[in-house]
């Protein structure tokens, strides 16, 4: 009995181990996955050294970044980075970086925030031919805004025809008849209704051919034609993200990828479609929407919900959201007044003017009651805020 009691004893330590062994190389291969070693350069130019340093260091986190997501680490966010090595070859700017990464604190989003999606304008117009698909500068916001609607924390409207930048090669900043200012952002989010505005810029979509044309005849033109089929082209898109009630930038990414083989993207076909997918710039696209879509999920799911006051009666306040972004008959939101907060864009929230309890709710109106007795009337324009972050 004492022996089978031994044999037995044995076993569970033998499996034990077995267990932490696996446990460890599991843990071992988590850690793996949070952690990557690249490098990065920059040119020196007569800006001097620290800042090509400062950009070999932008270089090397991009890279970080892209190798991190290619590792199945999407849900995870940068908590940590060491230059463990720098050095200066000829004009260049070298470092090489240790990117650690830690698992995202998981956000509760008890509220559905309206984001308005603008258009993605070219800065090079040139770069995308007339028998091309003319649908990019409004489908990639309208993919971005379609898929962050999938995720149920978002109401996303579709205001492409509006362009908020007159420059592209200003953007982020926002420009008026040449005149940079935060008032187009303002101004098309309070239309909308909206808390946030997305816009961005395609930075980039050179076609580049990979062979060179000589001589002429029949065999130069083939080679001619097949450029069209067999060539190189980069794709560079930046998304921004707009606080709708100050026109702070919230949000900005450069997402790059490149092409090489038929990289042609014909006219008519629309993204988000089987037919633009199936096309290798058109999956590439997709796979940006994708990433973009992703962040801006992940940043604004802790980010705290807000809305307009509508309108006032009798001390009634109505605000522009209801049970479509999940608004309950309870709920408590701080009220501020839009006056006050202006006069202080980029300090942070003021106080606010009073705290308003939900009476009622409609498909997408809400109405309550300032608790308590305030000496502000409420007016509309004024927005309310939750009462803690989500």
């Amino acid at each position: 009995m004492r022996y089978k009691l031994g044999l037995t004893g044995l076993l569970l330590i033998m499996l034990a181990a077995c267990g932490g062994a696996n446990n460890s190389r599991s843990e071992a291969e988590t850690i793996s996955q949070r952690q990557a070693t690249v490098q990065g350069s920059a040119v020196i130019t007569d800006a001097g050294v620290e800042q090509a340093r400062q950009a070999a260091i932008n270089d090397a986190i991009a890279n970080a970044s892209l190798q991190l997501k290619r590792s199945g680490s999407e849900s995870l966010l940068a908590s940590d980075l060491k230059v463990v090595d720098e050095w200066q070859d000829g004009n260049t700017y070298h470092v090489q970086v240790l990117a650690v990464l830690a698992p995202q604190q998981a956000c509760h989003a008890p509220y559905r925030k309206k984001i308005v999606a603008t258009a993605f304008p070219v800065m090079n117009a040139d770069q995308v031919s007339g028998s091309e698909s003319q649908d990019l500068f409004g489908g990639i916001p309208r993919e971005i805004g379609n898929r962050l609607m999938e995720s149920g924390d978002f109401i996303a409207r579709n205001l492409t025809a509006t362009s908020l930048y007159d420059r592209p090669d200003l953007a982020p900043e926002a420009t008026v008849n040449g005149m940079i200012s935060n008032s187009a952002v303002l101004d098309v989010a309070r239309r909308q209704n909206a808390q946030l505005v997305l816009a961005g810029v395609i930075r980039d979509f050179k076609l580049e051919s990979t062979e060179y044309v000589r001589g002429s005849g029949v065999l130069a033109e083939l080679k001619s034609a097949m450029r069209d089929y067999i060539a190189r082209r980069s794709i560079g898109i930046d998304v921004y993200v707009y606080d709708g009630f100050t026109g702070a930038l919230v949000f900005q990414q450069r997402y790059t990828d490149s092409i090489i083989g038929d990289v042609s993207l014909p006219s008519g076909y629309t993204v988000g479609s089987e037919r633009f997918d199936s096309t290798s710039a058109g999956h590439k696209i997709t796979q940006i929407i994708a990433m973009a879509s992703e962040d801006i999920k992940k940043l604004f799911g802790c980010y705290p919900f807000a809305a307009r006051v509508s309108r006032v009666e009798n001390n009634r306040i109505h605000i522009a959201a209801g049970a479509q972004d999940k608004i309950k008959v309870g709920d408590r939101f701080k009220v501020y007044a839009v006056d006050t907060y202006a006069s202080s864009v980029g300090m942070g929230f003021t106080d606010p003017v009073g705290v308003m309890t939900v009476t009622d709710v409609g498909p997408s109106m809400a109405a309550g009651h300032l608790e308590g007795s305030s000496q502000y009337r409420v007016r509309p324009g004024d927005w309310v805020r939750s009462v803690e972050m989500p």
